[in-house]
Formats: structure tokens, C-alpha cells, sequence
């Protein structure tokens, strides 16, 4: 059975004509009817009644009817399926993101994806430092990451998407709450909740040297491994957490963020690895290109801060 019979069957079902339905198909009449007389001997039924004035379905037919329509287009929806898929508009995009960029970013990726791109679906994996996520890239297991450099892996290109700067987190109770701005000096004797020291984690590595700029070195008393756990041990009273400004897009009820003068800037890029050339990554790269989401390269690395917004 040939899927050009089914059609045919489905054009004379629709017209009940065979005529009209010749001339839909683009065809003679009497190859039509040869082919569905052909159609009927394989399933060994008759599928229409024929007079000299109409055609009609047969009881089988009907059935027959139903269960064509829906081959058909199932059969057109995967050929306009593939289709969009060779042209960048559909797809599976696999994204990783650090913890505090899933505030920020990550809302306002998605936002762009379903709105340029909506028959594209984004299979999110949240709270991946750095290395994880270039693993990930590297593995094939995510086509872009949302992370901060230095990336030491060869293959992997990125654009800077964002500069952020440190803000310190504290519970609302805590004597710096209602400050106006913080130094980091004013820091110094208070217990720091961090990323585990085995991470990785850049943001760590930017608070260890804006602290050491002033003449101490940070007391870790807890260490987590996501950024949702630091801001619920600050809810707690447990400590205080230096994060990206990122975190701000999030409120978190008992916790209070305020600016740091002189802390640093941490910088985030999405990456992605650079001899991928699916069809909807270099879509999403021109879409986020064309609605200014990439920023001009400053300095690659951590560089100070004057503590305004990025």
C-alpha cells in the first residue's frame, strides 16, 4: 500500500466524486479509479458504492476513512515537523545554567524562546557551576550554558551576556539591613555562607579576592552547593552570602541584599561549543544577537566594580 492511495482515497471520500476528485489530484479520472479499485482488492473490502449518479462510503469505508485522516496528517504534520527543524525554528534546546543566573536570565531567555521560537522546548538544568556546565557542553549533553568564566576547555566559544556585581546578602534582622551601602571591610567578623571550596566556583573566587583587597580572609561557617541553600541559611540567621546582583530578580522573604562599594564584578557568558552548527542554535545565536542581548567584551576577566548595575 502506497501513501499516494491513501491520499487518493481521501480526495474521493471528501468529494464523493470521482471526477472532482481526479481534478483536486491533478490527474485522470480513470488512473483514479483503477488505483482504488487496486486500494480495495489488497484490504479485500469495498470501500465505496458506485452508481451512475454518486459515490458513497460503504460501512468500511467510514472506518477506513477515520484512521486515513489521521495517517495523513500525521504524515504532513512530521514533513512540516522536519522541515521547521532544518530551518532553526524547532527542536530541543538543552540549557545549563549557574545558580544565580536563573533568576535573572534564565526568565528572560525563555521569554525570547517562546516568543520567536514557540515550537522549540527547552529542557532546563539549573544550578551548574562553570565546570559542570562545559563538561556538559563539551559531552554533548547541552547545547548552551549560561556561566561564568575563565572556560578552560578547548571548543567552547561564548559572548558576554552580562557584568554583575557582588551584593551581600543578610537577614533582615542583621545590623548592616539598614544600611544604605556596605564595604567589604564592614564583613569582616561576620560568618560567610559559600560554595563548597571543591566547586569550582567563580563567584567564590571573586569574594576570596575582594576580601583579601581588604586585609582578611573570608570565615566560610556553611558551604552549599546551590544558590537557593545560601539564601535560605541567610533567611535562617546562619550567616551572611556575597552573590551576583542576579539574585535581586528573586526576593526571598527574611533576607535583605544590599550594594558592596568596592567588591568586584563577576562577569557571565553563554557558551556553547563551537564546531555545533544545528540549525537552531545559529537561530538563537541571531535572535539573541538581533535583540541586543550580547554585550560588547569589556576585560574577559573578574575586574572591579563601582558598584553600579551591569
Amino acid at each position: 500500500m502506497e501513501l499516494r492511495h491513501l491520499r487518493y482515497f481521501a480526495a474521493v471520500a471528501e468529494t464523493r466524486h470521482f471526477g472532482r476528485a481526479a481534478e483536486s489530484l491533478h490527474m485522470a479520472q480513470p488512473p483514479l479509479s483503477q488505483a482504488i479499485r487496486r486500494l480495495e482488492t489488497e484490504l479485500g473490502v469495498e470501500l465505496f458504492t458506485r452508481t451512475t449518479r454518486q459515490v458513497a462510503l460503504t460501512g468500511a469505508g467510514e472506518v477506513f476513512r477515520t484512521d486515513v485522516q489521521r495517517i495523513l496528517q500525521a504524515v504532513d504534520e512530521a514533513v512540516a515537523r522536519v522541515a521547521r527543524f532544518a530551518d532553526g525554528v524547532e527542536g530541543v534546546l538543552r540549557v545549563g545554567l549557574t545558580g544565580s543566573a536563573s533568576y535573572r536570565q534564565l526568565p528572560a531567555l525563555a521569554r525570547l524562546v517562546k516568543r520567536e521560537l514557540p515550537h522549540t522546548m527547552m529542557e532546563v538544568h539549573t544550578e551548574m557551576l562553570t565546570p559542570a556546565q562545559e563538561l556538559g557542553l563539551i559531552e554533548r549533553r547541552l547545547d548552551i550554558g549560561v556561566l561564568r568564566p575563565p572556560i578552560r576547555q578547548e571548543g567552547i566559544a561564548h559572548r558576554l551576556i552580562a557584568e554583575e556585581p557582588l551584593v551581600v546578602a543578610v537577614p533582615e534582622e542583621h545590623w548592616l539591613a539598614e544600611a544604605d551601602t556596605v564595604h567589604v571591610e564592614q564583613l569582616r567578623h561576620e560568618d560567610f555562607i559559600m560554595y563548597g571550596a571543591t566547586l569550582g566556583s567563580v563567584v567564590n573566587d571573586a569574594v576570596i579576592r575582594s576580601c583579601l583587597a581588604s586585609r582578611f580572609y573570608p570565615h566560610s561557617a556553611y558551604e552549599v552547593t546551590e544558590t537557593s541553600a545560601a539564601l535560605a541559611l541567610v533567611a535562617a540567621g546562619l550567616g551572611i552570602a556575597v552573590l551576583p546582583d542576579s539574585i535581586r530578580s528573586a526576593p526571598r522573604e527574611g533576607v535583605v541584599c544590599k550594594d558592596i562599594e568596592d567588591a568586584l564584578s563577576v562577569p557571565l557568558v553563554l557558551a556553547w561549543r563551537a564546531d555545533d552548527d544545528s540549525p537552531l542554535l545559529r537561530r538563537l545565536l541571531d535572535l539573541l544577537e538581533r535583540n541586543e542581548v550580547f554585550l560588547a567584551a569589556t576585560r574577559p576577566e573578574i575586574h572591579e566594580s563601582t558598584g553600579g548595575t551591569p
